[in-house]
């Protein structure tokens, strides 16, 4: 039976991975109940937002039956044990279509799980459903965020913007209570801008922290999977439960769990122009200079991250979707930016890949010279809110630049964006970026920054 009481449902619902966790091994509420309500909630909110693709009811509670009988028995699989989650949907599951957001592969199905998915179920995580994404993750770049097989994930704080891309459904998922955590992925800027745009907390990982096995490719090389979640707590959590080794996954070598830090970080504030998210995370930088951080200003090294991170993910894209563009199958994707992308990509010639990875190199060696002196560097996740449905992307980013996200992304370096404002009723992101490896930073300051303010807690208005 589901939770009853709407106000109490909503409070329980929009709980974090740990509140809810502390509830169900305390015994105020089971696995089945807190999978039923948020069923019961996806079929009424859902509707507006176009967040899931397939719910897979059944499964869940298949899943959640378990994990009560198991929690009941005393046996304890970890935090994530009976807590409900959505995936994005270019994750393999079992018998459950994995439809990439494309029309072109609506009825694929695989035999066998993810390994993201395998970790999780042996964690005790309770699969809620696959969630809507931008077709083919973007591929090599769209106009729309109507670019899926489904159609646009709507913002649950304004259902007339955009939740972003290409995790868009996570993003929603989260910030509307539909479920306790979501599996997005990242190639540059997936995780962290329906994040931004819909006010959750979003933990892209190290490139090799998490093993993309059964996971679709768009670029082999800067390919990352992490959680979105309300918290940096709970994103360490499920993060704890889905990295490690694989020998699936020949780029994961090795295996994490959090160690806080037990001083105060060093943090670089990146120089941006005046502008109302410029003044939240200016804010936020406060919060976090009160709490002790060491706080001074830092410049990237002078280096193409944008061209360099086009360059490598488009050609990387064009490869891993080259039967698609060998079948001439690309007119049957659904918007016509993707279908312009791929075609111009391929006009990308091998000099100007290797060239691009030589830069790579650079790259890699400027930023290990700039965390050595500082443990993180922070700025506006994104410089603009979630815009409207209806625009043209190459409008609203085009005008605007990333070194940052390229940079990281490039360089496999992790990041987390946590929400620290609102612009015209909009939710704006902090991103908190830290070394290659180094996810005990970038968690420790985004868990630090979040204990002295609230605006994780912000529900919108549905």
């Amino acid at each position: 039976m589901a939770i009853q009481e709407s106000a109490r449902k909503d409070d329980v619902l929009y709980s974090t991975v740990v509140q809810l966790g502390e509830m169900l091994r305390g015994g105020r509420i089971t696995s089945m109940d807190l999978t039923l309500s948020y069923i019961e909630r996806i079929k009424q909110v859902d509707p507006k937002l176009n967040a899931f693709i397939t719910v897979t009811e059944g499964l869940a509670v298949q899943q959640a039956e378990r994990a009560d009988k198991e929690l009941q028995g005393g046996s304890y699989l970890g935090p994530l044990h009976g807590i409900p989650y959505g995936a994005k949907d270019l994750l393999a599951t079992k018998g459950i279509p994995t439809t990439w957001g494309s029309k072109i592969f609506a009825k694929q199905v695989f035999d066998f799980d993810s390994t993201v998915i395998s970790r999780l179920r042996d964690a005790g995580a309770v699969l809620l459903g696959k969630l809507n994404m931008i077709e083919l993750a973007g591929g090599t770049g769209y106009k729309f965020g109507s670019a899926s097989a489904t159609g646009a994930t709507h913002n649950p704080w304004d259902l007339s913007r955009w939740a972003g891309g290409s995790s868009s459904g996570a993003g929603a998922a989260v910030a509307a209570g539909l479920v306790g955590f979501a599996i997005g992925s990242e190639t540059w800027g997936s995780i962290v801008t329906p994040s931004a745009f819909c006010g959750v907390t979003g933990l892209r990982p190290s490139y090799g922290r998490v093993s993309r096995h059964g996971a679709m490719a768009n670029s082999w090389t800067m390919d990352k999977i992490g959680p979105m979640a309300r918290s940096a707590e709970d994103c360490r959590l499920v993060l704890e439960a889905i990295n490690g080794t694989d020998p699936q996954d020949p780029t994961v070598r090795s295996s994490w769990r959090f160690t806080a830090r037990q001083k105060p970080a060093r943090i670089g504030v990146l120089n941006e122009g005046p502008s109302g998210i410029s003044q939240l995370v200016a804010d936020a930088i406060d919060v976090l200079k009160k709490n002790g951080h060491d706080v001074r200003p830092c410049k990237l090294p002078d280096l193409p991250y944008e061209s360099v991170a086009a360059t490598i993910q488009r050609a990387e894209a064009c490869s891993a979707f080259w039967p698609l563009i060998r079948d001439g199958r690309l007119q049957e994707l659904s918007d016509e930016g993707l279908k312009t992308s791929f075609a111009a990509g391929l006009n990308i010639r091998a000099i100007d890949y290797i060239q691009a990875n030589r830069m790579r190199v650079q790259i890699e060696s400027a930023m290990k010279g700039l965390h050595a002196l500082f443990d993180v560097i922070v700025a506006p996740t994104l410089p603009v809110i979630a815009n409207k449905l209806e625009d043209d992307l190459d409008k609203v980013f085009g005008s605007i630049s990333d070194p940052l996200g390229a940079m990281g992304n490039v360089a496999g370096l992790p990041c987390v964006s946590v929400p620290c404002g609102f612009s015209n009723r909009m939710p704006v992101g902090m991103q908190i970026l830290g070394a290659y490896g180094n996810e005990d930073d970038v968690l420790s300051v985004g868990m630090d920054y979040q204990k002295s303010t609230d605006w994780h807690k912000q529900r919108p208005p549905l």
